[in-house]
């Protein structure tokens, strides 16, 4: 079963919809953007959330004591890392479940993720200034090259696919990869950092029961 992972969320009940409709995880932008979102206001949400639905901070080349304080702060069960960081940045933070973030425009972006050891990789689309977010799509063909391209099947059993993903095209989008997950943001959203409960239940739906 592949799991859904819906990003940027900023209100209590969008992320209470998404848990009762069954996202497998939830995602929280503490990075520059339209859906950023205080510590204190995730911590909010996450305190009022069911049980079994993994909660995600999102950064993007932040300094490592404010990842770890934010995290703790709210607890984050899983750390997406969407930046430039290193495998030594993170390192060290070994107690979390880490997500390693990539930005796909050819096979040679898929061989970076060789130079990772993370519980996922997340593969999303280029945009030239922007580290994700920006409701575009890549080449989803590219995925099923990786390991022509000598990325092992270990790390391709991880891969997490996102970019421009919506209840249209989701269910394709897993059923093209076989990824370990999907991952949306924009594609299910009434406006920048407000969801639309409807597109939430149609695309959770669509990734569950035909991928």
């Amino acid at each position: 079963m592949v799991r859904v992972k819906i990003c940027g969320i900023t209100n209590i009940a969008d992320a209470e919809d998404a848990a009762y409709l069954g996202a497998d995880a939830l995602g929280f932008v503490f990075a520059e953007s339209p859906r950023r979102i205080s510590k204190e206001g995730a911590r909010a949400i996450i305190n009022e959330l069911p049980p079994f639905v993994t909660c995600v901070g999102l950064f993007v080349d932040e300094e490592i004591n404010k990842v770890a304080d934010i995290c703790g702060f709210c607890n984050i069960h899983a750390i997406q890392f969407h930046g430039n960081e290193t495998q030594q940045y993170l390192d060290n933070f070994s107690n979390y479940k880490i997500i390693k973030a990539f930005r796909i425009r050819d096979k040679r972006d898929l061989l970076k993720i060789n130079d990772f050891n993370a519980d996922a990789y997340l593969l999303d689309s280029y945009t030239k200034g922007k580290m994700g977010g920006t409701g575009k799509s890549f080449n989803w063909e590219l995925v099923n090259e990786a390991e022509s391209c000598g990325v092992s099947r270990e790390k391709i059993r991880k891969f997490i696919i996102a970019g421009g993903l919506n209840p249209e095209n989701a269910a394709k989008a897993a059923q093209m990869t076989k990824p370990y997950g999907v991952d949306t943001s924009s594609g299910v959203e009434a406006s920048p950092g407000i969801k639309d409960k409807n597109l939430i239940k149609a695309f959770i739906n669509n990734v569950k029961t035909e991928a």
